[in-house]
Formats: C-alpha cells, sequence, structure tokens
C-alpha cells in the first residue's frame, strides 16, 4: 500500500471514529419506551440543538433538576422524520433535545449556561467533527420570556469580549419535537466504548461538569 492510500485509510478511519453520523448496532434498545410513561406533567420543558444529539442529551441529563431528555429532531418541515433523512440535510431539521426540568431546582437561565458552556458557540453550521445543517445550533423558545432570555444571554456573551466571532446559535419559536429512534436514547450510556462517544462526547462533557461542578448531579459518573 503506497502512503497516499494508507494516508487516505488513516483519515476514513479518523472521521469514523469521530463523528457523529455513523451506523450503528441498532440492538441494543433504551428504555425509551418505559420512560414515555413517567408523569412528566409536573415538569417544564426546553428544546435546544447543539450538534450531535447524543451528546446534548448526556450533558443535560447530569444537570440537577433535569428529570429526563430525548433526542429527537426539531426545526425543519419535514413530518415524522427518520435519522436517515435528517443525517442529507435536506430535511430543515436538527438534532436536538427535549429537556423536562423542574425550575424549582433548575432556572432555564442556568439551563442557558448549559447549553452555551457545553458547545463551541461561535461554530457555524455544526460542532466540533459533525458538520452540516443538520448539526446547527439552535436555541427554541416557546414564551417571550424565554426568547428575551436567550437573547439577553447571547448579548451578554457577544460584551464580554471572549470570542472573536459572532456567536452562531439561532433564536427559533418552538413548533414540534420529534422523538429520534430509540436506539439513539441514552445512546452514550449504552455505547461507552464507542468511538466517537470516547474521544469527543466524554471528554468534551467532562471538561464542563469540571468547569461547572456545582450544576453536575452528585451520583452522576462518567
Amino acid at each position: 500500500m503506497n502512503s497516499s492510500k494508507s494516508l487516505l485509510l488513516a483519515t476514513v478511519c479518523l472521521i469514523a471514529l469521530t463523528s457523529c453520523a455513523q451506523k450503528t448496532d441498532n440492538s441494543a434498545i433504551s428504555s425509551v419506551d418505559a420512560a414515555k410513561h413517567q408523569d412528566l406533567s409536573k415538569y417544564s420543558t426546553a428544546y435546544f440543538a447543539a450538534g450531535c444529539f447524543w451528546h446534548e442529551e448526556a450533558l443535560f441529563e447530569s444537570i440537577k433538576g433535569v428529570k429526563e431528555v430525548y433526542s429527537g429532531y426539531a426545526g425543519g418541515t419535514t413530518q415524522n422524520p427518520s435519522y436517515e433523512e435528517v443525517a442529507t440535510g435536506t430535511t430543515g431539521h436538527a438534532e436536538s433535545v427535549e429537556v423536562f426540568y423542574d425550575p424549582a431546582q433548575v432556572s432555564y437561565q442556568t439551563l442557558l449556561t448549559v447549553y452555551f458552556g457545553g458547545q463551541n458557540p461561535t461554530q457555524v453550521n455544526g460542532q466540533g467533527p459533525d458538520e452540516g445543517t443538520e448539526y446547527r445550533s439552535i436555541a427554541f423558545y416557546t414564551t417571550d420570556s424565554e426568547k428575551k432570555a436567550i437573547e439577553g444571554f447571547i448579548k451578554q456573551m457577544t460584551a464580554s469580549g471572549k470570542y472573536n466571532a459572532p456567536i452562531a446559535a439561532q433564536v427559533v419559536p418552538f413548533k414540534k419535537f420529534w422523538v429520534a429512534e430509540d436506539y439513539h436514547q441514552d445512546f452514550i450510556a449504552h455505547h461507552p466504548d464507542q468511538g466517537y462517544v470516547q474521544n469527543v462526547s466524554i471528554p468534551e462533557i467532562r471538561e464542563f461538569q469540571k468547569k461547572y461542578p456545582q450544576l453536575i448531579k452528585p451520583d452522576h459518573k462518567f
């Protein structure tokens, strides 16, 4: 094998290890069906998109006051989209999460700290190695107060001088959340040794947890 072919093979292998968009073993089904039967009516909901939803789901599930998180799709027009359809970048949807939280334990403002603190807020149409509109950052709002909170947070980030590029997250009214396939739910918990999880998700989540230890559930481990 010549050097150019070796380099190409190494590049392909690296992408396979560090990309959220890849074939997975669907045999490990999560407990999402059982979780759907939980009474979550007393909890508030928040919706975010920021790259791979495996990462976002695990990050928010580690936060005190968060009861449940689902991976799914939002922001587009295609009805009942599949993972394969969203991955084409033609549905308008982004990989998103639905966060059920207790506002008596964690405020929406704190959720914004988690959301923006767990990503590169200036990266356009992607996060890390995951690129494309399906990985774009979106802060969805369901009320005027949420919209004001998001816009105020972005204004503060911009004024901080910490970033040398504009904040890329879109601020969009929430319309519909489509729950992703069962095998995507709690993906990191079911596949802790998977290449992308080991090389991208867990290191980034741990970095956030070290920065904000006061927000993390005491029994949460990675």
